[in-house]
């Protein structure tokens, strides 16, 4: 009954997915034909972006690359600002929120404020000019969530693949999870295989490569990244007990690999879990705060005085923050931060490639262009 049922959901859906690729492929065409058009800047753009909808890493992934380019250049960042209450381009500054930002932007700004611009747009060639303006200094540019995005022509493309949802192995929307087809992929830089175990056994590695260079150019580079998680940090100020239960709440498109390490490293007792980029309110406080009381916990708290703590993500702990200052809740919560690791030893090598992709683009066009108002 239940495989029928799932023959009969794939026959509804098969129709919509093959139109689906139908029109993304027509629009990707429009570009690659020159009826429409990129625009290039003077200036290193990197796009960091995947094929699927979601929970590939890319705002690890676009820290990493903070931390690795920013001692060496001046580095901004430019993200559409998904979720946002605001329109047209935005420069992050001490009064923004989630909610002027989106909560990724709002992450990278809270993370590196002191050191790398940070600004929001949709449009992007514009927001582009507009982030030149108010720093021409800035030599390079992390387009956020940009693969599909062609208005821009990056210098550098990077695609992120999960490995646990490999973007050849997917399907279209609504089948799937993929918002372009697998040949877009020939329009990548590198690609990177995150989530990836941390001993991912030599065989299944060239296997993911042998899949992978079916849909890229020639001599493209594969690179394997995983996550490494920090020690909890305090949202709400409350310490970290000695001893303590952990009761999960996220937002994200993918929380299996922190639902996974949180069960491995802490004492869970339930996970309650929201659509990507959840905007929280008191009233989901208000019931998280009933959930979570022994009656409800699955299996109830057991009564030897061991405390609850919820711990959360870091893009979930951005939006929580400013709601647990004014609504405060009886207990603890804590988030822990996550930083991406490359396999194999990899990591000097991708960061010497990048470094010699912006040295060869700055040796070929010369001095960058000041923009003034």
């Amino acid at each position: 009954m239940i495989m029928q049922k799932q023959a009969r959901w794939r026959g509804v859906l098969a129709p919509l997915a093959a139109l689906y690729g139908l029109l993304t492929d027509t629009w990707h065409r429009l570009y690659d034909a020159g009826w429409r058009r990129s625009a290039a800047f003077d200036r290193f753009v990197i796009g960091v972006g995947n094929l699927t909808v979601g929970g590939t890493g890319k705002t690890p992934h676009v820290e990493y690359l903070v931390r690795s380019l920013a001692p060496q250049f001046n580095v901004a960042i430019l993200s559409r600002g998904y979720g946002r209450r605001t329109r047209g381009y935005r420069l992050a500054g001490p009064e923004d929120s989630a909610e002027t930002l989106g909560d990724e932007p709002r992450q990278f700004y809270q993370k590196f404020r002191n050191a790398v611009p940070v600004a929001v747009g949709e449009e992007r060639a514009a927001a582009i000019l507009h982030l030149l303006l108010d720093h021409p200094e800035t030599e390079v540019i992390l387009l956020d969530d940009a693969f599909q995005h062609r208005a821009v022509r990056p210098q550098l493309n990077l695609l992120l693949t999960d490995f646990n949802r490999l973007f050849f192995t997917d399907e279209m929307l609504p089948l799937g999870r993929l918002r372009e087809s697998p040949r877009g992929a020939i329009r990548a830089d590198a690609v990177l295989v995150t989530k990836c175990p941390e001993k991912l056994p030599e065989f299944d590695r060239k296997k993911i490569e042998t899949g992978v260079k079916k849909y890229v150019r020639s001599g493209v580079p594969v690179f394997f990244t995983t996550f490494r998680y920090g020690d909890p940090q305090p949202v709400n100020d409350q310490p970290w007990p000695d001893a303590a239960r952990v009761l999960l709440v996220t937002g994200l498109a993918s929380p299996e690999p922190l639902e996974a390490h949180v069960r491995e490293r802490f004492r869970m007792l339930a996970h309650r879990r929201f659509a990507d980029h959840h905007g929280y309110t008191v009233a989901d406080l208000e019931k998280l705060t009933a959930d979570f009381s022994p009656k409800n916990v699955p299996g109830g708290v057991p009564s030897d005085n061991v405390p609850t703590v919820v711990l959360t993500s870091e893009k979930d702990a951005v939006k929580l923050g400013p709601l647990l200052a004014a609504h405060p809740v009886p207990w603890p919560v804590f988030y822990l931060p996550i930083e991406v690791d490359f396999l194999f030893g990899e990591g000097p090598e991708f960061d010497a490639w990048v470094v010699s992709r912006i040295r060869e683009h700055v040796a070929h066009s010369g001095p960058s262009r000041t923009f003034e108002p």
